[in-house]
């Protein structure tokens, strides 16, 4: 059976979600999993998609596969405002997760194994982070952005993440191509 990509469509939020499941703590409930599943079924009717995500979320709040479902459902539609909120979401539980400060700000390289690129746990976090400094900069909140990048290649200093894509970009916010 062909996968969305071999389709050439996006990937599902089922996909997403099906990863964190199995890297993220496990313990879906079977009728959160079908509401997931069903959401990416229906992705392309935007109501029906997001009702089974929303009943995925009040059968498993907080679980790591219906944020990253609702994550990133919001981002392919362009709903970054709500694609944020869940993405701090996603922060705050990868903060709890990792035993870090709730506050990005006072997370440092040492407080957890951000340098093993294999342990999913920090992986998370340093994807939620990079996530949430892109929608920041895409909402036009450069300041925030750029702390949050800052804050990523102080934990990453390898750049595993990528985080270094983003400074290039906003540091060419607002300069002239021409000149």
């Amino acid at each position: 059976m062909m996968g969305p990509a071999e389709r050439g469509e996006p990937q599902s939020v089922t996909d997403a979600a099906v990863l964190a499941n199995a890297l993220l703590g496990g313990g879906l409930p079977a009728e959160a999993e079908f509401h997931l599943w069903e959401a990416g079924l229906s992705y392309h009717l935007d109501d029906v998609a997001e009702h089974h995500l929303r009943e995925a979320q009040a059968l498993a709040p907080g679980h790591a596969a219906v944020l990253i479902g609702l994550y990133r459902f919001y981002f392919y539609k362009g709903r970054l405002a709500d694609a944020l909120t869940v993405a701090l979401q996603c922060l705050e539980k990868a903060a709890r997760e990792n035993k870090l400060a709730s506050d990005w700000q006072q997370v440092a390289a040492g407080d957890a194994e951000f340098g093993h690129y294999e342990n999913m746990l920090p992986r998370f976090y340093l994807f939620t982070l990079k996530g949430y400094a892109y929608l920041q900069m895409r909402l036009g909140n450069l300041d925030e952005g750029r702390l949050a990048i800052a804050k990523l290649l102080e934990l990453d200093s390898s750049d595993k993440v990528g985080a270094r894509v983003l400074l290039e970009v906003i540091e060419r916010v607002g300069q002239d191509d021409d000149g």
